[in-house]
């Protein structure tokens, strides 16, 4: 399964953004017997429905505090719209995708976080039925994933980060490498050069001078969040940039590696 496989984290609003060549890049590599996993999130896309719906919402370390209500919403938004938005536009180059939450098959197995009193229902993964995602690809479908985990027992739901659901499923499958796609071409020094390979240490460094700042911050910390288990390198990539994908496959000098 590791060879022929990789995980792939998108924001909704970035995979939305996307052009149709990155879908049909995706559509290709699955007809040489690559396959995408795609966990997705959908930050942005939750936030504006809560508005509407005068629900209000706040943030704690980066976690969204997650009450019943909240995580109603957060549920609806990812399993469904986004989550069928992705479906649709992969199915539209003729490939066929499956799109499932973390609930689906005890798909996704959590805990809740340590800082549970803080932030709510926000789940830690405690466990991935790798068995059902290798089904899924067995039946030749691209399985795409919305980071909702159930407890152990089945009846509680979390709320659970998109990058910490995507490193905790490849880390299941044991995959080597994750892709992260984003709107950014790769982590930049100071000069506003890509760096082609980084390691968790100098990116700590790098936050701690500075070089690294703003909204880069978070996208390099679930990267190295990604990196468990049997991951030992994600690479940071622009999902705009022509075949992407099998460019970051190949190591065709794109994006940034991180590597442990």
């Amino acid at each position: 399964m590791k060879n022929n496989c990789f995980v792939m984290k998108c924001g909704g609003s970035t995979l939305a953004a996307l052009p149709g060549s990155f879908f049909e890049d995706m559509k290709q590599l699955q007809d040489e017997g690559i396959v995408t996993v795609i966990v997705h999130g959908g930050g942005p896309a939750i936030s504006d429905t809560l508005t509407k719906l005068g629900i209000e919402t706040e943030f704690v370390n980066g976690l969204r505090k997650t009450n019943e209500a909240v995580l109603d919403v957060v549920e609806m938004v990812l399993s469904g719209q986004i989550n069928k938005v992705i479906v649709r536009r992969i199915q539209l180059t003729g490939a066929a995708a499956l799109g499932l939450s973390g609930v689906d098959g005890h798909l996704i197995e959590a805990q809740p976080v340590s800082n549970a009193h803080e932030v709510g229902l926000v789940g830690d993964v405690t466990k991935v039925n790798a068995e059902l995602i290798q089904g899924i690809v067995g039946m030749g479908y691209i399985p795409v994933i919305a980071p909702v985990g159930l407890g152990s027992d089945g009846g509680q739901r979390y709320n659970i980060n998109a990058d910490t659901a995507a490193g905790a499923v490849a880390s299941h499958l044991g995959v080597e490498r994750m892709i992260v796609v984003t709107d950014v071409p790769g982590i930049m020094n100071g000069e506003k050069q890509v760096l082609p390979v980084v390691s968790v240490a100098q990116i700590e460094d790098m936050i701690a001078s500075g070089e690294i700042y703003g909204g880069m911050i978070p996208k390099v910390r679930a990267a190295i969040a990604c990196i468990q288990g049997k991951v030992q390198e994600v690479v940071i990539v622009n999902g705009a940039e022509p075949q992407v994908l099998s460019k970051a496959l190949k190591g065709e000098g794109i994006g940034t590696r991180i590597v442990r």
